[in-house]
């Protein structure tokens, strides 16, 4: 946690080589966010940029160093909501191309490993984006409850709430 507090009083002072190890620490976990929420490479890529604007225009209303990566993530899905209101509310969307990863294992247990994994993939891509997103900041982004109950600005019940609500109508989609 040092290490946050540290980059965030360094970037609240204005100092350039804090930026730049902001952006090379965050860039590729909220590039991944914006995929995971449905937008194409480009649209992903802009909207990660813009995320990064924005921060490095408002590091100063940051309160807590501590919550800096949360902090960039609720910037993050307050600009991937906009973009959505603005060019229109998609449908399901595929996260395709996303996230699946080579393991060491051979034969039909990785296909079948594979092919599941485009299914609950394929789900979660479905949820509502609301429990959308609590799948995805805490088993995609792999952030803590109270990292992804701040990035969503609401309480860790609810987000708990959420996340419960999610996973139950992935197990009974994926079944």
């Amino acid at each position: 946690m040092e290490k946050q507090e540290t980059l965030a009083t360094r970037l609240q002072t204005g100092e350039r080589k804090a930026a730049v190890e902001f952006v090379d620490k965050y860039y590729e976990r909220i590039y991944l966010y914006m995929r995971r929420l449905g937008h194409s490479r480009e649209v992903s890529e802009d909207l990660t940029q813009e995320c990064f604007l924005q921060a490095w225009r408002h590091i100063g209303q940051l309160r807590s160093g501590r919550a800096l990566k949360s902090w960039l993530y609720h910037i993050a899905g307050n600009i991937s909501k906009l973009y959505w209101r603005r060019h229109g509310e998609r449908g399901d969307v595929s996260l395709a191309d996303v996230d699946i990863e080579a393991s060491g294992e051979d034969g039909s247990s990785l296909i079948e490993h594979n092919e599941q994994l485009v299914r609950l993939r394929d789900a979660v891509g479905r949820l509502p984006l609301k429990l959308k997103q609590t799948v995805i900041l805490h088993y995609m982004q792999h952030l803590t409850i109270g990292e992804s109950s701040d990035a969503l600005g609401i309480r860790k019940g609810t987000f708990k709430s959420r996340l419960n609500r999610a996973l139950k109508a992935l197990r009974k989609e994926v079944k």
